[in-house]
Parts: C-alpha cells; structure tokens; sequence
C-alpha cells in the first residue's frame, strides 16, 4: 500500500485452492467499493467464486493482462496477478479488522484441522 492506494488480489493458498483460472469480471475504473463488498468474480475450472475487498475505496485501475492471462493469478498472486488497484478510503480504521499473516495462517490451519475431523 503505497501514496494512498492498495494492489487488492487473492492469497496464494486462494489460488492453489481454485486451481486453474480461466476468466475474471472486474469492476471499472471509478467504481467505489466497500469493505468486504463483492467486486467481481474469478472464474476456475472447479468454480465461480466472488472477489471480496479488504478495505474501501474507489478502483484506480484493473490489471489488464488478467483479461488474455488470467492464470497470472495463480502464476504469481501477489505480484502479476494483482486484480484491482484502489485508492482506499478508510485505511487506518478498516486495517484493524484485517488478519495479519500469522493470523492467516493460523486461520488456514484451523480450517484444515475441521477438513480432517
């Protein structure tokens, strides 16, 4: 997050659990969005799944690439296959509802130990 704006995409543990992706609808540039709002959907060969921000704000940009090379996202999550660019609204408040890394995976571990029981 730099000079008011976020990359938004998915976690890798996201991508991996989608497996391939195929197409993705985004939202256009200007359009405001809400914490934990639907902004698009991302489209695999398992599923259609909704795209949720993590903060508010209003989209700068769209990664364009992703329209002819939609697997950027599985690729490299957190580099290439960026999905929107936002201009965030409400940073210093909606940051503390956000999981930290450690928390992320102590989420995901949470959620494998349900999967085995």
């Amino acid at each position: 997050m730099t000079g008011g704006t976020a990359k938004i995409g998915i976690t890798d543990y996201a991508s991996k659990t989608l497996n391939d992706i195929v197409y993705l609808t985004l939202p256009s540039a200007g359009q405001a969005v809400k914490q934990l709002d639907s902004f698009g959907t991302v489209e695999s060969i398992k599923a259609v799944s909704e795209l949720y921000s993590p903060l508010s704000g209003t989209v700068v940009s769209t990664n364009q690439e992703l329209a002819s090379h939609p697997e950027l996202i599985n690729k490299s999550p957190y580099e290439a296959g960026w999905i929107i660019e936002l201009k965030h609204s409400k940073l210093e408040e909606e940051k503390k509802t956000l999981l930290s890394p450690r928390q992320y995976e102590e989420f995901l571990k949470s959620l494998e130990a349900e999967h085995q029981s």
